[in-house]
């Protein structure tokens, strides 16, 4: 398929600048693939389509702060400092995309605040990219909680306003756990304790994988060939408790229910030569868009995308390429809200 085919106009007052005021009361729109019926209905609802054995799959991934802001050495440029990833844990290397980058320069120092931490640039990786080693005399325990203290909680630039403290609980799921993402999977958003109580009393197994979701999320899709498009790659790990848990439920042809197209990419990565669900850990640059033969999950939660993004091109793959723009021509109309605070769409 190419690019454009995933084009849509998408009105800027649909984008959620801020969360729902109930992270179970955002609007939901459901999709059924067999019958080709849209209904509308709020999160909480999603009860009414589970049953006893179903299993939905939840990614357990942690943000961290990743968004710091320091001062380039001798003429005190403010400089912001995005964390990608960390390479080395022993010497604290990290790599980092900064802005402005045309200041930063292999050898410059960066100072964050009146901290003890302190920045040396060791190497240019891309544009904006590079290789940082953070010097800092303290535990590790210290180094993360000064990172913790520090840092702004990364929302992606398309909310454009600056991040608030409740960012800190809502840009975060209930049962994120596992430390690593820049990016909330913003699927699991919506869950409340509430929600999974009621899940659980009802039978259906809520079971973990881990995929520490990178930048590369939103990273444009800049060739209109898809098949010439590259993914960044992600950590990920699949335990074998819930590979067990998913396994079962597919033997007695119950649903599998992924919450979010990041943990959709982590069992797309993870399938058996017998199209079971493997145990595994590594990473995945899996690219998925239409036409695309899922082997694990039958269900996808999945928020509200932006055009042309390699999360609507998973989502289409999964509801149909035609019932999924049908459906999102009917989002707008029903200004339904749009990207990581916004609303939730299931595709059954």
């Amino acid at each position: 398929m190419k690019l454009s085919e995933f084009k849509f106009d998408l009105p800027e007052d649909l984008l959620a600048l801020h969360p729902s005021e109930n992270r179970d009361e955002s609007r939901m729109m459901v999709l059924h693939r067999d019958t080709g019926k849209i209904e509308h209905r709020i999160f909480k609802d999603i009860l009414e389509y589970f049953d006893d054995g179903d299993v939905m799959v939840v990614n357990d991934t942690k943000v961290f702060p990743a968004r710091l802001y320091g001062n380039k050495e001798k003429t005190g440029a403010k400089i912001e400092v995005f964390l990608l990833r960390e390479l080395n844990k022993d010497i604290h290397l990290w790599d980092v995309l900064v802005d402005p980058a045309r200041k930063i320069r292999v050898g410059n120092k960066l100072y964050f605040g009146e901290s003890d931490l302190v920045a040396e640039v060791i190497d240019n990786t891309t544009s904006r990219g590079r290789t940082i080693k953070f010097l800092f005399d303290g535990t590790d325990e210290e180094f993360y909680k000064t990172i913790n203290d520090l840092g702004e909680t990364p929302l992606p630039r398309y909310i454009k306003r600056e991040a608030e403290p409740e960012d800190r609980e809502r840009y975060q799921t209930v049962y994120a756990k596992n430390v690593g993402a820049v990016a909330a999977p913003t699927a699991g958003l919506h869950f409340t304790r509430e929600v999974l109580k009621r899940l659980e009393i009802k039978g259906v197994d809520v079971t973990p994988l881990t995929l520490h979701v990178g930048l590369g999320t939103f990273r444009p899709v800049d060739v209109e060939d898809l098949t010439k498009h590259k993914m960044d790659s992600e950590n990920f790990m699949v335990p074998a408790d819930t590979a067990e848990m998913v396994n079962k439920a597919l033997d007695n042809k119950k649903r599998v229910c992924a919450i979010g197209t990041t943990t959709m990419r982590a069992l797309e990565s993870s399938v058996s030569a017998s199209n079971r669900l493997k145990p595994n850990e590594g990473w995945t640059d899996r690219f998925i868009f239409p036409p695309y033969d899922f082997k694990i999950a039958n269900a996808l939660v999945t928020n509200f995308h932006m055009p042309e993004s390699t999360l609507l091109m998973m989502t289409a793959a999964f509801g149909g390429y035609e019932l999924v723009m049908k459906a999102y021509e009917e989002a707008v109309k029903e200004k339904y809200r749009f990207f990581s605070y916004g609303d939730v769409m299931l595709i059954l």
